[in-house]
C-alpha cells in the first residue's frame, strides 16, 4: 500500500467513526428518553418472573405427586425449579394456597368455596382429570355374600362396618358425609378411621378394615393395585345420575370393561362411577409467567386418552368451579403466539408482556425521531464553523493594525492545518472548502499589505 493509498483508507477511516459518533451523539436524547420509559415499563410490569415456584402436591405414592414430578420436569426445561410440597391431599393443597405458602396446587371440585377463594384471589388455571370416587372392599364380607351377585351396590350396605375415608386434609372426608347425608346415613352409622391411603390399602389386604373410600386418579399405583387384587372388589355406584343431581360438583363416568387389563377382562364388565374433576389452582399474586408455564405443561400432561376420557378432553375450562385466569383460558382454548414456537421462553415472555409498551414507545418516538436530523447536522456543522471565530479574530486584528504580521500568518497557517484535519461527510463538504477559502481570503489581504518600514536611522555627525 502506498503512502497516499494508506493516508486515504485512515482518513476514511476516521470519518466513519466520526460520522457513527455524530449518529448516536444526535440520537441520545431520544435514546435516553426511550431506554428511560423501558426501563420504568420493565419495573413496573415485572415480566421475568422468578426462578423457584411451589406446587402444592399430595401425599407420596399419590397420583398428585406423580404428576407434581412430570411438572418439575417441564418447567426445567425453562430453568424453573419446582419446589414441591407435600400434602395430606386436595383440602391440604387448598389450605396451602389460601395461605400463601404455595402458588400452585391440585385441588379437586367441591373442596372450594367459590365465593370466598374467589375474593382471596385463587383463580384455575383448568380442569385436569377425572378422579373417580373408588369403594373398595373384602369380598369376604358376609354382608356382601347375601346381596344377589355376591357384591356390594349401595353406601347403606356399609352401616357398622369398618371404612376408612382417609385422611382430612386429602377432603375426602367432607365428600363421603355429603354422601352419607344423601342417603340418610351419619358418621356414627359407620366405624370410620383415617388412615392415609398407602396404610389403608394395606390394611384392606389384611382384613384390617372391610371397606376403603379412595379418591384419585387411575394413574395412582395403589388403585391399579386394588383393581388387580382377587380379594378386593370395586362397588359399582348404580345412582350415580341421581348422586350427580344432588351434588353438581360430581360428574358421571363409567369404567369400561377390560380398561385394567384386557387379556384378564379386568373389569369383567362396565362399571358406573361417580367422580370429581380436579383443577390446577394458583394465585393471583403468582406471577402470570408461571401461570402461563403451568398451564401450558398441563396440556402435555393431560391431554392424552384415560380410562374416562378421549383424547383432548382434558385440559378443560368447562367444568371448573373458579374463574380461569387468562393465562389458562389462552393455553386451553386460545392459539399461541407465532412467537412462541421460536424464541425461548425468556424472550418470548419478554416480548409477549412489552410489546404493548414498545408498540407505545414506537408511536412516541416517530414525531420526536424528526429532531435527529437537525441534530446531526447542526453537530457535523459545528465541527466547521467553531473556527470562525478564531478567523474572526485574526480579521479583526488585521483591519485595526494590531499584531505582528508575521505572527498573524502563522496563526493562519495553524488554522489551516486544523481545518485540513476535519473529517465531514461529501454532502457537507462545501461549509469545510468554504471555511478553507475564507482563511486564504484573509491570508491574501495580509501578505497585500506592504511590510511597515523602519524608521531610518540619523547618520553620524548630524
Amino acid at each position: 500500500m502506498t503512502p497516499i493509498q494508506h493516508w486515504n483508507s485512515t482518513r476514511r477511516l476516521r470519518l466513519f467513526v466520526q460520522t457513527v459518533r455524530d449518529m448516536l451523539v444526535s440520537m441520545g436524547p431520544l435514546l435516553l428518553l426511550g431506554g428511560g420509559l423501558l426501563v420504568a415499563a420493565y419495573w413496573w410490569l415485572d415480566p421475568q418472573p422468578p426462578r423457584e415456584v411451589r406446587l402444592a402436591t399430595g401425599p407420596a405414592g399419590s397420583a398428585y405427586a406423580a404428576f407434581g414430578e412430570g411438572y418439575a420436569k417441564a418447567l426445567a426445561r425453562d430453568r424453573i425449579q419446582v419446589k414441591l410440597i407435600p400434602s395430606e391431599g386436595a383440602q391440604d393443597d387448598l389450605a396451602h394456597l389460601r395461605a400463601g405458602t404455595a402458588d400452585v396446587g391440585f385441588v379437586r371440585g367441591g373442596m372450594a368455596d367459590q365465593v370466598a377463594d374467589t375474593e382471596a384471589g385463587i383463580v384455575s388455571l383448568g380442569s385436569l382429570f377425572y378422579e373417580p370416587i373408588w369403594v373398595f372392599y373384602r369380598r369376604d364380607l358376609p354382608l356382601a355374600r347375601r346381596q344377589p351377585g355376591g357384591a356390594l351396590e349401595r353406601l347403606t350396605q356399609l352401616r357398622g362396618l369398618r371404612v376408612n375415608v382417609d385422611q382430612d386434609g386429602s377432603g375426602v372426608p367432607q365428600i363421603v358425609e355429603k354422601l352419607l347425608t344423601l342417603n340418610q346415613l351419619s358418621a356414627t352409622d359407620l366405624r370410620l378411621s383415617n388412615l392415609p391411603p398407602d396404610a389403608a390399602g394395606q390394611a384392606l389386604k389384611q382384613g384390617k378394615l372391610d371397606a376403603a373410600v379412595l379418591i384419585s386418579a387411575p394413574q395412582s399405583e395403589l388403585i391399579r393395585s386394588l383393581l388387580r387384587d382377587p380379594a378386593i372388589a370395586l362397588m359399582p355406584f348404580e345412582q350415580n345420575e341421581a348422586y350427580s343431581r344432588h351434588l353438581p360438583f360430581l360428574s358421571t363416568v363409567t369404567l369400561p370393561r377390560g380398561v385394567v387389563d384386557l387379556a384378564a377382562d379386568l373389569p369383567a364388565h362396565d362399571i358406573p362411577l361417580l367422580a370429581t374433576t380436579t383443577s390446577l389452582l394458583s394465585r393471583d399474586r403468582t406471577h402470570p409467567a408461571l401461570r402461563q408455564l403451568f398451564a401450558q405443561a398441563a396440556q402435555s400432561q393431560h391431554s392424552a386418552a384415560g380410562w374416562f376420557n378421549g383424547v383432548r378432553d382434558f385440559p378443560n375450562t368447562r367444568t371448573s368451579e373458579l374463574p380461569v385466569s387468562p393465562e389458562g383460558d389462552r393455553a386451553i382454548n386460545g392459539t399461541p403466539p407465532a412467537w412462541a414456537r421460536y424464541l425461548p421462553f425468556w424472550a418470548g415472555n419478554l416480548l409477549e408482556r412489552m410489546w404493548l409498551v414498545i408498540g407505545g414507545l414506537l408511536v412516541l418516538m416517530l414525531p420526536l425521531s424528526r429532531v435527529v436530523p437537525p441534530l446531526y447536522t447542526f453537530r457535523v456543522r459545528s465541527r466547521v464553523f467553531r473556527w470562525y471565530a478564531r478567523l474572526r479574530e485574526v480579521e479583526a486584528k488585521l483591519e485595526a493594525g494590531e499584531g505582528e504580521r508575521e505572527a498573524l500568518l502563522d496563526e493562519l497557517d495553524e488554522l489551516d492545518r486544523v481545518t485540513h484535519r476535519i473529517a465531514v461527510p461529501l454532502s457537507y463538504a462545501e461549509e469545510l472548502y468554504a471555511l478553507r477559502n475564507n482563511i486564504y481570503a484573509v491570508r491574501k489581504r495580509l501578505l497585500a499589505q506592504r511590510p511597515p518600514v523602519p524608521p531610518a536611522m540619523d547618520a553620524p555627525g548630524d
